[in-house]
C-alpha cells in the first residue's frame, strides 16, 4: 500500500482514495485467472481444468483486471478500516481510478461512518428534569374508588354477552298508554357477575375477596409508578435529543424506518388482516409512511447513538449474567433466532436500561 488520502463528506461518510502497489496488485493475476477459468467450458478440457496459455486467449484480459481488483479490495477493505480506525456502518461503494497489468491499482472508496456527535449535558438535563416532576405528579397513592372502578371493569369484562339476535327479540313495540303508539324498550344490559370469593378465586390465585383488593391496589399503584418512570424517562431523552448536535447517516434513519414498517405490518397481519388491505383503506402506500415516520425515525436513531455514547462514556455495559439468561430466553421462544443477533439485542436492551437507570439517579 503506497498512500491513502481521506477525505471527510457530508452525512457521516468518508471517502477513502488510495492505490495498492504494482508488485502486490500483480500477485493476483494467477489467482483471478484461475477462479475465472473454474466456469470456463472449452472442448477437450474438463471444466476447470483448462491450461493457463487457452484461458487467457479465451478470457479478455479487462474481465481477469476485474476480477484482480475485486480479489485485492475485498482483502485490503478491512485492513483500512482497522488501520485508519474507521467505524464503517454501511457497504463500501468502490470505484477504480486506475486499472491495468503492471500499475498500481487506483481505487476510491466510499462509506458511511458512526457519526461524531457532541453530547450536551446530559447529567445535569436529567437532574434538572427529575427535579421538574411536581409532588402531584409524584402521588402514586391508590384510592378507593380507582379500585372499584377497576373490579366494575373487570365484572363487566366477564358479563355474559348480549347477541344482536336476542336484543332483538327482547326489545318489543307496546302502545304508549298516552298516545298509544308504539315505543321501543330499550336493550337490557347484560346482569354483572356477583363480586364475591368465587369470582375472585376463578379470576386467579386469590384466597377471597379480601386478598384479590389488596393485590389489585398493588397492580395499580405499581401501574402508577411505571407510568411517572416512562414519563420521566420520555421527558429527559427529548431535552437530550433536542441539544445533541450530530450529523445523522441516512442509512441509519432507513433502518429504523424499516423496523417502524415492520412491527406495524406485524401487528395488522396478526388482526388478520393484509397488510396491502390496509393500506388500500388508508389510501397510502410504503413510500407515503416512510415520510410520515421519518421524523420518529429521525429520533429513534438519534437516540441510539446517544445512549451509545453515554454508555461509552460513563463505562456502563451489561451484565455478562444477564445477558445469557435473556439469550437463553429469547432463544427458547424463538428456535430459528440468531445466537449472535440475540446476544446483540440483549446486551443492547441491557445496557440501554442501564444507562436509564444512571441517568434517573441524577437528583
Amino acid at each position: 500500500m503506497t498512500k491513502i488520502t481521506i477525505k471527510k463528506l457530508p452525512k457521516s461518510e468518508v471517502e477513502i482514495e488510495g492505490e495498492i502497489e504494482a508488485d502486490v496488485f500483480e500477485a493476483y493475476f494467477e489467482k483471478a485467472l484461475k477462479k475465472l477459468g473454474e466456469n470456463v467450458e472449452i472442448d477437450g478440457f474438463r471444466k476447470g481444468k483448462v491450461p493457463e496459455n487457452v484461458l487467457l486467449a479465451k478470457i479478455p484480459e479487462s474481465h481477469i483486471l476485474e476480477e484482480m481488483a475485486e480479489m485485492a479490495l475485498s482483502e485490503y477493505y478491512p485492513k483500512i478500516i482497522e488501520d485508519e480506525k474507521i467505524d464503517a456502518i454501511s457497504r463500501p461503494e468502490i470505484g477504480i481510478t486506475k486499472l491495468a497489468r503492471k500499475n498500481p491499482l487506483g481505487f476510491k472508496i466510499k462509506t458511511t461512518v458512526i457519526p461524531e456527535m457532541e453530547l450536551p449535558d446530559y447529567k445535569g438535563i436529567a437532574k434538572k428534569t427529575i427535579g421538574d416532576v411536581t409532588e402531584k405528579e409524584k402521588d402514586t397513592t391508590v384510592t378507593e374508588e380507582e379500585v372499584e372502578n377497576t373490579i366494575m371493569d373487570i365484572r363487566k369484562s366477564r358479563a355474559p354477552k348480549i347477541h344482536m339476535a336476542d336484543a332483538a327479540t327482547s326489545t318489543s313495540s307496546q302502545p304508549s298508554p298516552e298516545t298509544g303508539e308504539g315505543e321501543n324498550t330499550k336493550i337490557p344490559e347484560p346482569e354483572l357477575p356477583e363480586f364475591n370469593n368465587e369470582f375472585v378465586k376463578a379470576l386467579g390465585p386469590f384466597e377471597n375477596v379480601a386478598d384479590f383488593k389488596t393485590k389489585l391496589k398493588d397492580n395499580i399503584k405499581l401501574e402508577k409508578e411505571n407510568q411517572l418512570k416512562e414519563k420521566t424517562r420520555l421527558k429527559i431523552v427529548e431535552k437530550i435529543i433536542d441539544e445533541t448536535k450530530v450529523d445523522l447517516p441516512d442509512i441509519l434513519i432507513e433502518v429504523e424506518l424499516d423496523k417502524i414498517l415492520y412491527r406495524m405490518e406485524s401487528d395488522i397481519t396478526a388482526m388478520g388482516l393484509k397488510f396491502e388491505d390496509y393500506l388500500k383503506h388508508l389510501n397510502k402506500t410504503i413510500d407515503d409512511l416512510r415520510k410520515e415516520f421519518k421524523n420518529d425515525a429521525e429520533k429513534k436513531a438519534k437516540l441510539a447513538l446517544i445512549l451509545n455514547q453515554i454508555s461509552k462514556v460513563e463505562k456502563i455495559s451489561a451484565d455478562r449474567e444477564q445477558v445469557a439468561k435473556e439469550v437463553a430466553m429469547i432463544m427458547e421462544h424463538y428456535k430459528d433466532a440468531d445466537p449472535e443477533r440475540a446476544e446483540l439485542h440483549a446486551e443492547n436492551v441491557l445496557t440501554n436500561e442501564k444507562v436509564f437507570q444512571f441517568l434517573e439517579n441524577q437528583k
